[in-house]
């Protein structure tokens, strides 16, 4: 999602006020999982500010890819096994179960596809698909002491519609700290709603854009794998990276949106720990 200077700006001033939290080698994360950033250590705030560089395909089905460059980071309060926290464009709530499960709830905000998201054209007559605010609900469940082998569930719900991820994830590596490899295999699926605004065209599109009018089913979307990788550099720097490889269901790549039936990205940066 694309980031704005203002919210750049505001981010700072928030980190401002907080001051400094001494960043130690013996941190402890809520959850001893890369792909879930944590800058606390312990009770009280935790603050990290960074940057990201993205590769990636310009929007849904694209075959078309660019560099992104975005803030990276959060701003987080940790309370016992409850953690709050802002990051981008979302708010949310994580907690720790038991040592085993893992919950999160956020809301946040989703932008919709653009016709200037493709330089080739390839989306002129298509307008712009809806942007609204989404509930993240998330569960993770331990299926070693050390989170080493396990299951992840995932719906994003709102006023684009629904997605639902269903994965499994080991972590390798994994340190106390949140530092270490994590690799995981999802399957996704999504709503009608969700299916149309990514790769549908209704009868107006149909007209403006010359592609034939086209219905996605709800069901199926796609299988795919990421990795995540995050370690500290000194006390206070932390490197991280991603990559993604999603292949789409035949439903959604035979949409004449799809131009490729595959997603993917990487993606790395960098987050200096207040």
């Amino acid at each position: 999602m694309k980031k704005t200077a203002l919210q750049i700006a505001s981010f700072l001033g928030l980190i401002s006020c907080f001051g400094s939290v001494n960043a130690t080698e013996t941190r402890t994360a809520l959850v001893p999982l890369p792909s879930i950033a944590d800058f606390t250590d312990g009770d009280g705030w935790g603050v990290g500010l960074g940057l990201s560089i993205e590769y990636e395909t310009a929007y849904e089905g694209s075959d078309e890819f660019e560099f992104e460059v975005d803030p990276a980071g959060a701003v987080q309060w940790q309370t016992g096994d409850n953690l709050f926290f802002w990051a981008g464009e979302a708010v949310g709530w994580r907690t720790l179960v038991k040592d085993a499960w893992f919950f999160q709830a956020s809301v946040g905000y989703e932008e919709g596809r653009e016709e200037s998201d493709s330089d080739d054209g390839r989306l002129d007559g298509l307008g712009e698909s809806n942007s609204g605010v989404t509930l993240l609900l998330e569960v993770r469940h331990a299926l070693a002491d050390d989170w080493r082998y396990f299951l992840d569930g995932r719906v994003l719900t709102g006023e684009i519609g629904t997605l639902g991820i269903f994965g499994a994830g080991t972590c390798l590596s994994c340190q106390p700290d949140g530092t270490g490899w994590e690799i995981g295999a999802v399957v996704t699926f999504h709503d009608g709603k969700l299916a149309n605004r990514d790769f549908g065209v209704d009868a107006r599109q149909s007209t403006d854009s010359g592609l034939p009018e086209t219905d996605v089913d709800s069901g199926y979307r796609s299988t795919g794998v990421n990795v995540n990788y995050r370690n500290y550099v000194h006390e206070n720097w932390q490197i991280f990276g991603e990559a993604l490889y999603e292949v789409y269901g035949s439903d959604v790549s035979d949409s004449p949106i799809s131009r490729n039936d595959y997603e993917a990205e990487i993606g790395f940066g960098f987050i200096y720990v207040f």
